[in-house]
């Protein structure tokens, strides 16, 4: 018999191994970088790692077509054709910095407010606001205004945390599990692996989402609601609650504001809570039958009281959510729900929170120093993202929703919603905004933060906005995350002041990252009446040739994530968990390589080598030299405060975590480590962590707290009433008159629901259907649609249609169609679905490519098949009776209202390509190969 061969059933992939953190998404997953012969072979999940544990998705292990993108920079760039065009001379970094020195110094010496420097999804977001601040413009935000900030500032505001990064469900102990408006592309992986967990113990998931994919489509319960409705649905959850008295009084009286008494006499402080002498809010005393302070020895609120009129939050609660506008019966209609749906989910709310109570034996003290010998949890735990925010009624509906979760009292308890730290952090535990600049000088303060009242709008003498996109304004006073959508048509009408440089990080605003692209790119492009650019000058960072890049009048391009350090800190977005305290880092696992040109550099270091040579204060010493030597070096070395700096890990001699000196060999540790550092809360602190003693200790010994600070939950938001006294004519800091009606409206301290804005103002009959967005699970940043791996999944979008529509219009397959929207109209292929609202038409967001961008073939389907749903999306509502036109925005944050599009859809000529179509930009970088191969050494 002859002998049969020796095979290597499992050859080795690689020759070296390189633990980092991935960057394809914002879940920053832990990942094993393989190496061969020095180059990057193959990624996958690190088993390890707190976040991921080893769960790697299509984007994570595409990152190798990231990193060796053909459409990477390669050096800086000078602008020598027509903004635009992408017609550029490449030039060295001398050069490229010298260049920003000179447009920039002598604007920090005269007018610093006329640098707008904005960044998109990078993850660096402390550091780039700490440089803004030291240079002194109040022009600094990232994408949040863009993204999700209703979420974000819905959920501080209420009570002191939100979804993802502040907090995330009890995965192992939660029963049923209700998700609002969430797609594939936010928290990916921990979704799927809790939503595992879920199946495996035939936990129930009750998807609430107009269009029916991933997540949904696994859900046991789907409601397709009509798009801007979720608040209605939440609100009739809560009334249907509140009339079978299936609320955790306990809960409430204990660690929220319900019992507090409301001022309701006529006059500055109706509205507001009856306070003592001292400040401190009042309840009624059961034991006195007389008002005391919330926080008084023994005192025992009675939560349904009234004193003289004055009348409890719960009170106020049941009169407006028990009326009969808030019954199923009444909402079903317009959220397209069914009114038996709507009663029976609620009542398996109520039912698993109360019949299926979790107990744990675990003693803890809460802040009143009371012993407690149980942990009782409502295994009921809720999960949200953009598609309910997105929307101008976004910041309410979200408000909603931890209402709901408030009165069932699944917050931070066992089997429920749980932060993660440094969350808890209610708004006063956060900074207030600061504005006010000076010539030569830093900012007085940090850009964002949450406003408690009118006098912490950021407004000049004369009732101007400070800022360029004119967050923290009357018109969006709680806009948390700035408002980057507005920041290129705001300088554009120079309203409220021209700027000088439009200073951009990782920020696609010429595409994808804007409403009305189109008009956003002549805004780039538009000259006054001397033939000069309306916007001066604009500086870009981003690590590859994007429609941005060409809109650039100088370019300093950034590496890929394998080539760099970062910092994923406490200070920033945090990938804690909720049992633990974590951060972790990016490292070069290799070093950048663009044989023969100048070469790229990460952009933080590059950042703070700009910022030494303006001097700016805390990038150099008292010689005036760089005080880092790169931003590893400023990760180590920086302190925000004594002993806390962006790492938590190892810090001091090594042993110490969170609030300690800086140890040099800081990084080492975090590299040995796999690439980041966890430290586990204790059992008796991992639950009630607003008011529970162990925990805020351990928050204070840790640096993320420099005092315990116990707080209660917010079902009744008093900045809001602030805001509506002044509306109402009170106070020395008053609202223009034509924003007095809507403040009074819409900035209600309960949370309530009032049609979309966009919606309200178009005509039904014209715009019958809803028209979405959604970023596909391979797609996050617009980065994914240049990378040859996940360009197979979505290599073109068509626009989805329901059946009822595909088939009034005799649509059939392979067809093409109009969109039409009162800003305008866009040509593009669509496809039947049948798991979708029946008055809703979607598609994947960031596929579509203008042409010669991300070296791709400008006939590349991206550009030929590919289409925006932004060209329909105005940033400004249709004017007024008074000619006035406000942003497109939730009127509480600012939030882009992207959901809020309405259109009508109309057969168009068969075949392509998609309109409207921008014209071809050049390339910089040349056109990638056509196909796709990876060689490395002893790879034939």
């Amino acid at each position: 018999m002859p002998q049969q061969p020796v095979l290597d059933l499992s050859p080795p992939v690689s020759d070296a191994v390189h633990r980092t953190t991935c960057y394809m998404c914002a879940c920053r997953c832990g990942i094993n970088v393989h190496m061969k012969a020095g180059k990057v072979a193959y990624i996958e999940g690190n088993r390890d790692h707190p976040v991921n544990r080893g769960v790697l998705c299509a984007k994570g292990s595409a990152g190798i077509m990231q990193h060796l993108s053909p459409a990477r920079l390669r050096a800086p760039l000078k602008r020598v054709g027509p903004r635009g065009s992408g017609e550029f001379r490449e030039i060295s970094w001398d050069e490229a910095l010298q260049t920003a020195v000179d447009w920039l110094k002598p604007l920090r010496e005269t007018a610093p407010e006329k640098l707008a420097f904005f960044t998109g999804r990078d993850q660096s977001q402390s550091f780039t606001g700490w440089w803004a601040q030291a240079y002194g413009t109040p022009n600094w935000a990232a994408h949040g205004g863009f993204c999700s900030v209703n979420m974000a500032a819905a959920g501080i505001y209420t009570m002191g945390g939100s979804f993802w990064e502040f907090g995330q469900p009890d995965w192992d102990r939660t029963k049923l599990f209700m998700i609002f408006g969430v797609a594939e592309d936010h928290d990916s992986n921990p979704i799927k692996m809790g939503l595992g967990k879920l199946k495996a113990r035939v936990a129930r998931v009750i998807a609430v989402n107009p269009v029916r994919t991933g997540y949904n489509a696994i859900a046991d319960d789907w409601l397709a609601i009509t798009p801007g409705t979720d608040g209605l649905l939440i609100l009739a959850l809560i009334h249907e609650l509140m009339r079978a008295g299936k609320i955790d009084l306990d809960y409430l009286i204990r660690y929220t504001n319900a019992p507090f008494l409301v001022n309701t006499e006529d006059g500055p402080e109706k509205g507001l809570f009856l306070r003592d002498g001292t400040g401190t809010p009042l309840v009624l005393d059961r034991r006195t039958g007389e008002p005391a302070p919330w926080n008084a020895p023994g005192v025992r609120p009675d939560p349904g009281a009234e004193w003289q009129g004055h009348q409890t939050v719960l009170r106020h609660m049941a009169t407006r959510y028990l009326a009969p506008d808030h019954a199923p019966d009444a909402v079903a209609a317009r959220c397209g729900i069914p009114a038996e749906r709507i009663r029976a989910i609620a009542a398996e709310l109520a039912r698993v929170a109360f019949e299926e109570e979790i107990t744990l034996d675990r003693p803890w003290t809460d802040f009143r120093g009371e012993r407690h010998t149980q942990m009782i949890g409502r295994p009921v735990a809720f999960h949200a993202m953009r598609g309910i925010s997105a929307h101008s009624n976004g910041f309410q509906t979200c408000r909603a929703l931890h209402v709901l979760q408030i009165l069932l009292g699944s917050v931070d308890t066992p089997g429920g919603f749980r932060f993660k730290p440094p969350y808890p952090k209610p708004p006063e535990g956060h900074p207030r905004p600061h504005g006010r600049s000076q010539p030569g000088q830093p900012l007085d303060g940090p850009h964002l933060g949450y406003p408690l009242g009118p006098d912490d709008l950021l407004l000049t003498d004369t009732g101007a906005p400070i800022r360029i996109d004119k967050a923290f304004t009357w018109e969006n006073p709680l806009s948390a995350h700035g408002m980057m959508h507005m920041v290129i048509s705001n300088a554009h009408a120079g309203d409220p002041y021209p700027i000088d440089t439009l200073f951009l990080y990782m920020a696609n605003m010429a595409w994808n990252s804007s409403m009305n692209t189109g008009a956003v790119m002549r805004m780039l492009t538009d000259t006054d009446a001397a033939g000069d650019y309306v916007i001066p000058r604009i500086i870009v960072s981003d690590a590859y040739s994007s429609e941005m890049v060409a809109f650039a009048d100088l370019v300093l391009p950034d590496t890929t994530y394998l080539e760099r350090h970062d910092c994923i800190s406490l200070l920033d977005r945090p990938i804690c968990e909720a049992d633990a305290m974590a951060d972790a880092i990016r490292w070069p696992v290799v070093a950048p390589d663009r044989p023969g040109h100048e070469g790229v550099r990460p952009f933080q270091s590059v950042l703070l080598d700009l910022g030494a040579r303006l001097g700016l204060p805390g990038m150099v010493d008292d010689a005036g030299q760089p005080k880092f030597r790169d931003y590893a070096d400023y990760i180590v070395n920086h302190e925000r405060r004594p002993g806390v700096g962006p790492l938590a890990g190892w810090r001091g001699d090594g042993t110490a975590s969170g609030r300690a000196a800086p140890n040099p060999a800081q990084l080492d540790r975090y590299i040995e480590n796999g690439g980041f550092f966890a430290d586990h809360i204790p059992e008796e602190a991992q639950f009630f962590k607003p008011w529970n003693a162990a925990y805020q200790d351990w928050a204070v010994e840790r640096g993320l707290m420099d005092k315990p600070a116990p707080y209660l939950f917010n079902l009744y938001l008093e900045p809001l009433r602030r805001f509506q006294l002044a509306a109402e004519g009170h106070g020395t800091r008053q609202p223009p008159e034509h924003l007095r009606a809507r403040i009074r409206q819409t900035l209600d301290p309960l949370p309530l629901w009032y049609p979309p804005f966009e919606e309200a103002a178009t005509d039904p009959a014209d715009y019958p259907l809803h028209a979405l967005t959604q970023r596909p699970a391979a797609m996050y940043h617009s980065w994914g649609s240049q990378n040859a791996w996940l360009r197979q999944i979505h290599g073109m979008n068509p626009l989805y249609v329901p059946k009822s529509v595909w088939l009034d219009h005799g649509f059939a397959e392979g067809d093409w169609a109009w969109l039409i929207s009162p800003h305008g109209r866009i040509r593009l292929p669509v496809a039947r679905m049948d798991a979708l609202n029946d008055h809703t038409v979607w598609t994947w967001n960031a596929i579509g490519k203008r042409a010669g961008a991300w070296a791709l073939d400008p006939a590349a389907p991206e550009v030929e098949k590919g289409f925006l749903l932004n060209h329909l999306i105005h940033e400004l509502l249709p004017p007024k009776g008074d000619g006035l036109r406000w942003s497109n925005s939730d009127p509480v944050t600012g939030q882009a209202a992207w959901y809020d599009l309405r259109v009508r859809i109309a057969k168009a000529p068969e075949g392509g390509p998609v309109a409207p179509r921008a014209a071809t930009q050049a390339s910089p970088v040349g056109r990638g190969p056509a196909r796709v191969a990876l060689k490395t050494e002893g790879t034939p």
